[in-house]
């Protein structure tokens, strides 16, 4: 039996394995890698996804935190194509360092479920150098990305990944497909970064702050959601109902909150 199948997932890594052939193939033809692009998979495991992307590529960087992993990860790959490992984690890993001044990076990657948002929320900081991104994520998490006003997962993910990408949700993964597996839903999500965003916002951090605020406390009205940083009258002034609540506003409507916000 080799290395690789006896590794045992860690539970602090989040790890579950992908495993599942017919996933796997629909991951891939939905990626359709070629030889002309700079594919990085964050989390490579055990390689199953790995190979077929390097096969595809012909290159492939990967970003895995797990040392254990290295070794079999660089066996099962050998002979097939140039590969590049970065022991590294992706929370603090520097990705537009990677690029460089070549081409914009494809990013792919089965998530471990507990980063997966602060993990986004790293890779938006660094969209500009990103192509586009296909995870496997939970069910559960892909549906607040999506989200729209009104929605009960709409959320602070939902509005922060709108305003910088186009969100594509595209199958469900159940979790007889992981090694262990997950107790919930996962699903693959399409995320490609916009190169010109649908609403104008000057301040981008300041639209971050006002996205933060309004949904750290949800159920309440935006008149007490931001009490103590914009009274009624800006709230107003923005073309916004300071009784709504913020789920129910869209982002243009958090666009002009930014541009009233001290």
């Amino acid at each position: 039996m080799s290395s690789i199948s006896v590794h045992r997932p860690r539970k602090r890594f989040g790890q579950h394995f992908l495993r599942d052939p017919y996933v796997l193939e629909r991951i891939v033809t939905a990626i359709r890698p070629t030889t002309d692009q700079r594919l990085v998979e964050i989390g490579p495991g055990l390689g199953a996804l790995t190979r077929p992307l390097l096969v595809a590529a012909g290159e492939l960087d990967v970003v895995e935190l797990d040392r254990d992993l290295l070794e079999p990860l660089r066996a099962r790959c050998a002979g097939i194509g140039m590969l590049r490992i970065h022991h590294a984690d992706a929370l603090a890993f520097d990705f537009a360092a990677l690029r460089g001044t070549g081409a914009q990076l494809r990013v792919v990657g089965n998530l471990p479920y507990n980063i997966s948002t602060p993990l986004l929320f790293h890779l938006l900081n660094q969209a500009s150098h990103l192509r586009d991104l296909h995870f496997m994520l939970q069910q559960d998490v892909v549906q607040r990305m999506a989200a729209g006003p009104g929605e009960e997962a709409y959320g602070r993910l939902s509005v922060m990944l709108q305003y910088r990408c186009q969100v594509e949700p595209l199958f469900t993964v159940g979790p007889e497909a992981f090694q262990p597996p997950p107790k919930v839903w996962s699903a693959v999500v399409r995320l490609v970064p916009r190169e010109t965003s649908p609403v104008t916002v000057r301040d981008e951090q300041r639209f971050a702050e006002v996205v933060r605020r309004a949904f750290s406390q949800r159920r309440k009205t935006l008149r007490n959601a931001l009490r103590g940083w914009l009274d009624l009258a800006q709230i107003e002034a923005a073309g916004v109902d300071p009784s709504a609540r913020p789920e129910t506003l869209d982002l243009a409507a958090f666009a002009a909150l930014s541009e009233v916000a001290p």
